[in-house]
């Protein structure tokens, strides 16, 4: 019984309180959750994250000040009781702006990261499972983006789609930050393609297509929620940094890229510009991370990380 209660973590099975009954096995995402609920760092990520988004969707309906409001009495004023993050030159509250743009930014990201990894897992599953002609000209697609940072390219583009809304910038986030993900996908796919299950399914007549969504893609499952998880983060780092230099989101919206970008210049005179939107982006990406650290864990506990 001693040997069994040390042997259940590793096969996945607990074991019954009474002797000689035993529990089945869990299944994959039970014991995947079951590791989660057990890391400290995973509650503390996502409890930031929740409160985060509550503050990004539900505060600006209760906040008595809108992002575009203007304060006539109180311009250039810090942290008040009233204006929480203080105001800009033309008394704008801070604060609002802040929750603006942290709304823009979870949207951009909630949005661009899981849909690069959609186009990753079909992109590269179907290069790794059809081979060929097929492989070789995703592969040479793929390497052609690679090549090409995407940032030079959003600078070339940026007269084109100036004029368009943030859901153009969303779009060239997920069309071009699925490349490396669609390799690694490719060679999952290329060890999955010649086992006994995905034999079995081809021999019964079923097609290529049903072979991708039914047993290539459910078995890598696990790498692609992990970076879809991680994906959010990068949408929003690179969001915010083609906003910060005047590529991304446009005025009158307000993202935190250009909210850093204006108060960067008063980052010493009137540091509330800087430092409450900076702050804020730099607890999400905290956040975000450490949610995604704990679903990596979870998912692969030999990945050398599983502190908690």
């Amino acid at each position: 019984m001693q040997q069994e209660a040390l042997e259940a973590p590793l096969t996945g099975e607990s074991v019954a309180e009474e002797p000689g009954l035993a529990r089945k096995p869990l299944s994959r995402p039970a014991l995947v959750w079951q590791r989660l609920r057990r890391m400290p760092r995973f509650w503390v990520g996502f409890g930031i994250f929740v409160a985060l988004v509550l503050m990004a969707f539900v505060a600006p309906l209760v906040y008595p000040f809108g992002p575009t409001d203007r304060d006539p009495y109180n311009m250039n004023m810090g942290p008040t009781t009233l204006h929480w993050f203080g105001t800009n030159a033309i008394g704008q509250d801070i604060y609002a702006q802040t929750l603006s743009g942290l709304q823009k930014s979870l949207i951009i990201g909630m949005i661009a990261g899981p849909a690069a990894t959609l186009i990753a897992a079909f992109i590269g599953a179907a290069a790794g499972y059809i081979g060929g002609w097929t492989d070789r000209t995703l592969s040479w697609m793929i390497h052609l983006l690679l090549v090409i940072p995407s940032f030079y390219i959003f600078v070339l583009l940026s007269p084109l789609v100036k004029g368009l809304s943030w859901l153009a910038l969303t779009i060239f986030l997920a069309a071009f930050s699925w490349m490396i993900m669609a390799q690694v996908v490719r060679n999952q796919t290329r060890s999955l393609r010649n086992r006994d299950f995905v034999r079995a399914a081809r021999y019964m007549g079923m097609s290529s297509g049903g072979i991708l969504r039914r047993h290539i893609i459910p078995n890598i499952a696990s790498l692609l929620i992990i970076d879809a998880t991680l994906g959010v983060v990068a949408a929003i780092m690179a969001e915010t940094s083609l906003s910060y230099f005047g590529f991304g989101v446009q005025k009158p919206e307000i993202s935190l890229g250009n909210l850093l970008a204006d108060g960067a210049s008063a980052a010493v005179t009137r540091p509330w510009l800087f430092v409450f939107p900076a702050g804020v982006l730099i607890i999400l990406l905290f956040a975000i991370s450490l949610v995604g650290d704990a679903l990596r864990d979870a998912i692969d506990p030999t990945s050398g990380n599983n502190r908690d």
